[in-house]
């Protein structure tokens, strides 16, 4: 049979189906005929069929063209005779190109590369090898992970390396202890730049979390380090606690010398509007442990819109954007990707390495839930904020009272561990 210069072009039509392929085929008739289908209209270059489904019939149709289409498989053995066109199920359909070659079949978008589309994602972690896997933008650490990765055999020679130079530098024990800690935190926040396109947060020691000076010299310290490392510190984010102190060591951090801070440990409104006065770069409410206090509180469950933590976030979120704060929000802390889902579209998200395979397993449609238009649309007072005003709204709220201590109390256990554990190396090298 003569072959025609033209193209089909197959569409098929059918609801309750929404991936999206394209199929092309050199013709060699302008005639077309449908096993276990009815030809219900026929014109020049268009053909329309029926063809029976389970419960359903589904209307597709063929085109002789140079147009575009887009076609939804369906799982049903369709059979073009004249064309010898066999479609048996969605696992083995193929895009054929002019020469009939099959090229690589398109696949649906992970529900982690959907949110990626509406939110930064940062690794919620000290794995380099996790970093590698999933690809965030930025990356978090703590005392609790940098602890965590101490332990692996993988990361032994950055610990040996800390404990060289705190032995080095260091003329006492304590001294020695202290500066084989900023090392160990200069030392993963390297590597991890190495990974990384965007920035990595480096926690400040949360037993200084109520000394405004004594923070602002240590996240000094921590910048000169990285600065003598060849690292500019437009690449790090100093993470402090949220305390009414805290935050004014990062008003001061980025207005007289232009370090950028993270407000972590942040349960509230009022934490938060106090952050977005002072200016500060990032902030990341704990979605999970506000949730985990309403659990052991209420003996209730939550999903969705009505978990508590995901209402503080949304409610963060919206306040900002309607009075056009610059500083972003990263929710942190999930417990779920249920969580994730109700947040995506917040500024950034930090993750853990085990809620990030879950979204990358995942291919389900994600939606964005925040939007910063909307936000800007609604009905909101702005507060004004004092320092009294600020301490006598954080006693008032006994969640955030009780994680924001609870918090802290975790955080410099975890660094009394690796001072331990450093205490321990020292004396044997």
């Amino acid at each position: 049979m003569k072959c025609l210069s033209k193209f089909l072009k197959v569409s098929i039509l059918a609801k309750k189906y929404s991936l999206s392929k394209s199929i092309e085929y050199k013709v060699s008739s302008t005639k077309v005929s449908v096993s276990k289908g009815k030809v219900l209209d026929t014109t020049k270059y268009r053909y329309f069929f029926r063809v029976p489904m389970p419960g359903a019939w589904v209307t597709f149709k063929v085109y002789v063209g140079n147009k575009k289409f887009h076609f939804i498989p369906i799982v049903h053995l369709i059979c073009f005779v004249e064309l010898g066109i066999l479609i048996t199920s969605l696992s083995t359909l193929k895009c054929f190109s002019m020469s009939g070659e099959p090229q690589a079949k398109r696949t649906k978008m992970s529900a982690l590369e959907q949110l990626k589309q509406y939110s930064t994602v940062v690794a919620d972690t000290g794995d380099f090898e996790a970093m590698k896997a999933y690809k965030p933008t930025d990356a978090t650490t703590n005392p609790s992970l940098i602890l965590s990765a101490a332990g692996m055999e993988q990361y032994q020679h950055l610990l040996d390396k800390a404990i060289k130079y705190g032995k080095e530098t260091g003329s006492t024990l304590e001294e020695q202890i202290s500066e084989t800690l900023d090392m160990l935190s200069l030392l993963f926040g390297s590597e991890i730049l190495k990974i990384i396109p965007g920035r990595v947060s480096v926690e400040v020691d949360a037993r200084i979390s109520f000394d405004k000076d004594a923070s602002i010299a240590k996240a000094m310290k921590l910048i000169n380090m990285f600065a003598d490392h060849g690292i500019k510190k437009e690449r790090i984010l100093i993470k402090l606690a949220s305390t009414w102190e805290g935050i004014q060591a990062a008003k001061e951090l980025e207005k007289k010398h232009g370090i950028h801070c993270n407000l972590t440990l942040l349960f509230s409104l009022y934490q938060a509007i106090a952050c977005a006065e002072a200016n500060v770069t990032l902030i990341s409410p704990f979605v999970g442990r506000i949730l985990d206090w309403y659990v052991e509180h209420t003996k209730k469950t939550y999903e969705g819109e009505e978990d508590p933590g995901v209402q503080s976030v949304t409610r963060i979120y919206n306040y900002y954007k309607k009075f056009g704060y610059k500083t972003q929000v990263m929710g942190a802390s999930f417990r779920n990707t249920g969580e994730i889902r109700e947040l995506a579209g917040s500024d950034l998200l930090t993750i853990s390495p085990k809620l990030l395979q879950e979204l990358a397993n995942n291919d389900e449609p994600l939606k964005r839930a925040l939007d910063s238009k909307v936000a800007a649309e609604s009905d909101i007072e702005k507060i004004s904020l004092t320092e009294a005003q600020f301490r006598w709204h954080l006693n008032e709220d006994q969640m955030a009272t009780d994680k924001l201590s609870d918090g802290i109390r975790k955080f410099a256990a975890d660094t009394r561990k690796l001072e331990s554990l450093i205490k321990t190396l020292l004396a044997k090298n």
